[in-house]
């Protein structure tokens, strides 16, 4: 079971996981999220996690003021939608709107970042839905249940039962992102694994992968930055 301690001044969260895997003490700081974790050996006291967090509260420091400032959304935030930069602007409107350089919402700032994020999440899922659609057609294999989440540890996923699930923040990244993702999830219908013949299948369903792809592995930390 997992427990949060406090480190130092100001103080940092640092979530303690004990592993029977585990043989050594492992550090780690997202480079998503800043979240601080430290894995230790079932037998490691929470003494000597201390004693071995306060050793390296200079590296963690370091790593954390590296980490890009989030981004609340609020009016007056910029935001990217499918990849292009919008403002959000309040507007005498009842809905959300998508326009081409702007996000329009209804008055009231305290619930901005709700009303973005649910927008954002129906824009996602009617988008990954498309492209699940389509890869599968092309593929010729159907795909279960869709589902939606915030992830932070993966993009999308298939299991052996043939149901997808995608982060709904791939609205945010570039078109051919987001359709990269679900060709890569549905190419798990007819490879559960990543072989050669797993990315075999994903060349056919997608050609050029390999530029979102890229895409993804620099700038997709960067897409959990923005709070809502």
């Amino acid at each position: 079971m997992a427990e949060l301690i406090q480190l130092g001044q100001p103080p940092i969260d640092v979530t303690l996981k004990h592993s029977a895997r585990a043989r050594r003490l492992s550090l780690r700081v997202s480079g998503v999220d800043g979240r601080v974790s430290l894995t230790l050996p079932r037998r490691a006291s929470r003494r000597e996690a201390q004693a071995f967090l306060l050793s390296k509260e200079d590296w963690i420091r370091k790593h954390l003021d590296r980490q890009p400032d989030a981004t609340i959304i609020a009016p007056g935030a910029t935001i990217p939608v499918e990849g292009h930069p919008r403002l959000i602007a309040e507007t005498k409107t009842r809905s959300v709107k998508l326009m081409a350089d702007h996000i329009l919402i209804p008055p009231g700032a305290d619930k901005s970042g709700a009303r973005v994020r649910a927008f954002l999440k129906t824009m996602a899922r009617d988008r990954l839905v498309d492209a699940s659609e389509r890869y599968a057609e092309r593929l010729g294999r159907p795909f279960g249940k869709i589902s939606i989440r915030d992830t932070r540890s993966r993009w999308g996923s298939c299991t052996s039962e043939g149901n997808l699930m995608y982060s709904w923040r791939l609205i945010l990244a570039p078109v051919q992102v987001l359709n990269y993702v679900a060709a890569h999830e549905v190419a798990h219908l007819a490879e559960m694994n990543h072989s050669a013949a797993f990315w075999h299948e994903v060349s056919q369903l997608m050609p050029d992968y390999e530029a979102p792809r890229k895409w993804l592995r620099t700038h997709g930390g960067g897409l959990h930055h923005y709070q809502f």
